[in-house]
């Protein structure tokens, strides 16, 4: 059965057109009350559900909408303002919570905005939850007795309580001291809990994209646009810099010379890390990941398996195998023995404690790692548009992919969060990746 709401990262898109109304919103929130909140609640009294978001000003509507629709199915309701994806994980379980809801588009511009569940556990809901939550969505919604309507207060330490957290997953004889970093937090969510973090580990700290207004999340900023994190490096002669995303669930970082680091590259450095105090069974990367990763983790002896691109599907396949790390070149990076769900901040500091342990800079420790070339190249499209329909590409790929043989390989796919088509083209020729790569979309357009 196919999700009609859900994509790869809860459900998206463009705010005021369905599904993202108040109304529709509003009856999410009770469908996700009847299902998630209930399947999650342990003893007695109501349910209780966390509403953390971003930077957008489409939150403050679609918070009260939520909050309404939970409250109508007898759900009450902790509010945290702004506050990173990651966190309302861990505070969901850290408060021993029915579920947290997330309002936000994550990486899109500021007028996108969308809701992503997590469970009790502090993990995204697998597709049966899913499924479930849109059952529900084609009742009715009714409203329980006047005297079981939940209620809403807000958590008022919610900043200190992740700050605390993130910190904890350093090591704790290690510090950040002589450490100057430029953190870039894209006027998102971690804009008032990043910069203290590292601060307060001992680094000197130079905040950038840290005046959110409602509207200028992700614009030239931030994991997504890393070049102003770059300037910021070179410009305060820093030792290195650290770009979250709107949501701050990615992660890119520059060294010292303003090159920029993908999160191919920085998981690479969380395993050689990792095997210098002991074996790393495997690492689960998805179809978009680099082949000279994969390449480089097999001379290691460390395992690697591909997953659907979306980090629920790098989560899934790490559970099944009971690996603890894996991630996406984007820079959405799992670290499981230090938080259930993919952290910008805590795989930061990751790579900052792999570099402190090493006594090396950034890019003295992934030196040794030459990615191959890639284009990826985004067209978009109407919603529903299905490519493998489209004949004339199908042709074209096929034939694309018999010329490059073993030197690359081709990757089409429908992005799960936007109505747009990724082509990609990895080739041991920068130019052979990229003009395959504007023959596909040419087909496309």
């Amino acid at each position: 059965m196919s999700r009609k709401y859900f994509g790869t990262d809860g459900i998206r898109g463009r705010v005021g057109v369905a599904p993202i109304t108040p109304d529709f919103v509003m009856r999410l929130g009770y469908a996700a009350g009847k299902v998630l909140a209930q399947a999650g609640h342990v003893g007695e009294g109501r349910p209780t559900v966390l509403i953390g978001k971003d930077t957008r000003i489409s939150g403050y509507m679609l918070e009260a909408s939520l909050e309404a629709g939970f409250a109508a199915a007898g759900v009450d309701v902790m509010l945290s303002g702004p506050m990173p994806t990651p966190a309302v994980a861990y505070l969901t379980r850290a408060l021993r919570l029915a579920a947290g809801v997330v309002i936000s588009a994550s990486h899109n511009p500021y007028d996108d905005n969308g809701i992503k569940f997590f469970s009790a556990q502090g993990n995204k809901l697998p597709d049966e939850v899913e499924l479930a939550i849109e059952a529900e969505l084609e009742k009715d919604m009714l409203c329980v007795s006047s005297d079981h309507l939940g209620k809403a207060h807000r958590l008022r330490d919610a900043n200190g309580r992740y700050i605390e957290f993130c910190k904890g997953t350093f090591p704790t004889e290690l510090d950040l001291r002589g450490m100057k970093i430029v953190v870039d937090c894209a006027h998102g969510a971690a804009y008032d809990i990043a910069p203290h973090v590292f601060h307060e580990l001992g680094a000197e700290v130079i905040a950038i994209g840290n005046a959110p207004n409602g509207l200028n999340i992700n614009d030239k900023v931030g994991a997504t646009a890393p070049d102003a994190l770059a300037l910021a490096v070179r410009a305060n002669h820093a030792d290195l810099g650290i770009a979250l995303d709107g949501d701050a669930d990615r992660l890119v970082m520059v060294d010292r010379h303003g090159k920029i680091y993908n999160g191919d590259q920085l998981l690479y450095l969380m395993v050689l890390d990792r095997l210098a105090t002991g074996p790393v069974a495997g690492v689960v990367g998805t179809l978009m990941t680099n082949m000279a990763v994969e390449v480089a983790l097999q001379k290691l002896g460390v395992g690697f398996s591909r997953a659907k691109v979306g980090d629920r599907y790098v989560l899934e396949q790490l559970h099944e195998r009971g690996w603890l790390l894996g991630g996406e070149g984007s820079g959405h990076l799992l670290c499981l023995d230090k938080h259930s769900t993919g952290d910008g901040i805590v795989s930061s500091l990751q790579v900052l404690s792999a570099l402190k342990r090493s006594g090396k800079t950034l890019d003295e420790c992934i030196s040794g790692l030459m990615l191959y070339p890639q284009t990826l190249l985004n067209v978009r499209v109407t919603p529903g548009f299905n490519w493998q329909n489209n004949a004339a590409l199908v042709a074209e790929k096929a034939k694309v992919e018999a010329e490059l043989g073993e030197r690359g390989r081709v990757l089409i796919r429908a992005s799960g969060t936007e109505p747009l088509i990724r082509v990609m083209v990895e080739a041991d020729d920068a130019d052979l990746a990229a003009s395959s790569a504007r023959r596909l979309v040419e087909c496309i357009k």
